[in-house]
């Protein structure tokens, strides 16, 4: 070795020193959690969740669970995990996390919530974005997943009459109804103005015989007078008028104020947005 080499060598030692201290920093932080004990660790994750920092609360969860797979600290764990999974927008992660926990604990005394948790989660699925961010009518889009938060809120209902979110899940039922009679109400105004006054008549059938009692039924029964008139059948469209008359005599329809269909106009309007036969304005 020459003199001039050296201090090449002793240059590069320093630095491989210097890279590798900084590396072993770098991943002691990384798993900063590593060996907690499981108080800790659950209490620093749901520090993190009273502050509404949902990622860092799922984080340290996980942690937990991976290090500590048995306990009622676990078990509690993966129901916060779904729950910060609901509340950071992760849907698909919410609802595996909740199936996973309904499978390893069926009879668990948090099942009930994570029943009631898939129906938030379904529920909010798309119609958060759909009517926060473009204001539109989430019971004009896929009713799959509101289908499916409806089933779930029904099992909370019926499996779990007692537990504390029954309640509310037989309340979010009925608006989930009222979604769906209204969806079978948009189809069947599409078919009157159209003139397919069968399938109008119809529709407005399944909607009174399916969501008896929705917020739509009145106007379920102003699409029949409206088909069998269009279908030239006068009895039954004075009986459907009479029984319109009975429930609410000041329904637009009995004015001639209804149905108000948009005109042709906005639909060339991109900036118009959506705009039912049903909406007042």
């Amino acid at each position: 070795m020459t003199l001039r080499s050296a201090p090449l060598r002793l240059l590069t030692l320093l630095l491989i020193v210097a890279f590798a201290s900084g590396c072993g920093k770098f991943f002691k932080d990384k798993d900063a959690d590593e060996g907690q004990p499981v108080e800790q660790l659950y209490e620093k994750a749901h520090t993190s969740m009273t502050n509404g920092n949902w990622s860092a609360a799922e984080a340290t969860f996980k942690r937990l669970v991976a290090q500590y797979p048995y306990g009622p600290y676990t078990e509690q764990a993966l129901v916060e995990t779904a729950y910060a999974q609901y509340k950071s927008g992760k849907h698909d992660d919410a609802i595996s996390s909740i199936d996973r926990f309904i499978r390893t604990y069926p009879t668990h005394r948090n099942t009930s919530y994570m029943y009631y948790l898939r129906g938030l989660t379904n529920s909010s699925r798309d119609t958060v974005f759909l009517q926060q961010v473009w204001s539109l009518d989430a019971s004009r889009r896929d009713l799959a997943t509101p289908l499916q938060a409806f089933n779930d809120f029904s099992i909370v209902a019926d499996r779990y009459p007692n537990s504390r979110y029954a309640q509310d899940a037989r309340k979010r039922m009925r608006g989930l109804r009222d979604m769906f009679a209204r969806h079978e109400l948009d189809t069947a105004i599409y078919y009157l103005r159209r003139t397919a006054f069968v399938a109008a008549a119809d529709r407005a059938k399944f909607l009174l015989e399916t969501y008896p009692q929705s917020q739509y039924q009145n106007d379920a029964v102003a699409v029949l007078a409206v088909a069998y008139t269009g279908l030239g059948n006068e009895t039954l469209a004075t009986d459907a008028k009479r029984v319109l008359q009975q429930n609410q005599p000041e329904h637009p329809y009995l004015t001639g104020k209804w149905p108000d269909y948009p005109s042709n106009w906005r639909k060339l309007n991109p900036f118009a947005g959506e705009k039912s036969a049903l909406d007042n304005d």
